[in-house]
């Protein structure tokens, strides 16, 4: 911005005025939203990448409790699995650069699931599966309150849905060390795994046909985030995060 000419000034047209309450010398613009702008940056969606990593995950674990899979096969279960926890972090990560909170937090935890399963698994420490119990029992009021928030965005909500008991099974597993409970829980895995490969299929070719192929059932936001225009997408924006001043 540049300075204005002493004529502009003596024409009433100084651009530097001050408010009377300003200190002296601090100058005021009086409207910056003419001078505001704000850039977005599309990216393409995480979140078929973050259901797939749930599906293989939830069926190598399924299998390990199934029996499918030999008890001497647990640390190669676990190397099998640790990828996951660097790809859902990934997801989440690209998840809150889309502005997303809610698909961030639950990958993030999903994330944060596959880790600590994964180190136990791999160094054998004493108590283990009782601690990883309670783990699963946390996560489940976790989940149980993320539902509440999670079913405009129907594909999340129905993965968390089934992911729900199967936490459950695994906690009182780990807790009363119950065979049939852990049976249970690799069954339920498995539901898990088809549930979320189902949503990652249904996403993709969403997004490669640009229109909705397989039924998702969005509702609310989520719904209008796909089948509104612009206007719709930007509504509200000075009062997201990252574009308010504080959180």
């Amino acid at each position: 911005m540049t300075e204005a000419s002493p004529a502009a000034a003596d024409d009433g047209g100084d651009a530097r005025a001050t408010t009377p309450e300003a200190p002296q010398g601090r100058r005021y613009e009086p409207d910056l939203r003419s001078m505001t702008r704000i850039n977005l940056h599309p990216i393409a969606s995480p979140m078929p990448l973050g259901f797939f990593t749930i599906a293989i995950a939830s069926v190598m674990t399924g299998c390990l409790q199934l029996g499918l899979l030999d008890e001497s096969a647990r640390a190669a279960v676990a190397f099998t699995v640790l990828p996951a926890f660097v790809l859902q972090l990934l997801v989440s990560i690209l998840s809150f650069g889309a502005r997303d909170v809610i698909a961030a937090t639950l990958m993030a935890v999903f994330a944060g699931s596959w880790l600590p399963y994964s180190l136990i698994m791999l160094s054998g420490a004493a108590d283990g599966l009782q601690v990883l119990g309670v783990f699963n029992l946390v996560l489940l009021c976790f989940g149980a309150l993320m539902t509440a928030v999670t079913r405009p965005k129907r594909a999340l909500w129905l993965v968390l849905a089934v992911s729900l008991p199967r936490w459950a099974a695994t906690g009182l597993a780990g807790v009363t060390d119950t065979a049939w409970l852990t049976r249970t829980s690799g069954a339920l895995g498995l539901v898990v795994a088809l549930v979320a490969m189902y949503a990652a299929f249904a996403l993709m070719l969403e997004d490669m046909r640009g229109k909705q192929v397989l039924p998702i059932g969005r509702s609310g936001p989520a719904h209008h985030a796909v089948a509104g225009d612009l206007a719709v997408q930007l509504r509200d924006l000075e009062r997201q995060a990252g574009v308010r001043r504080t959180l």
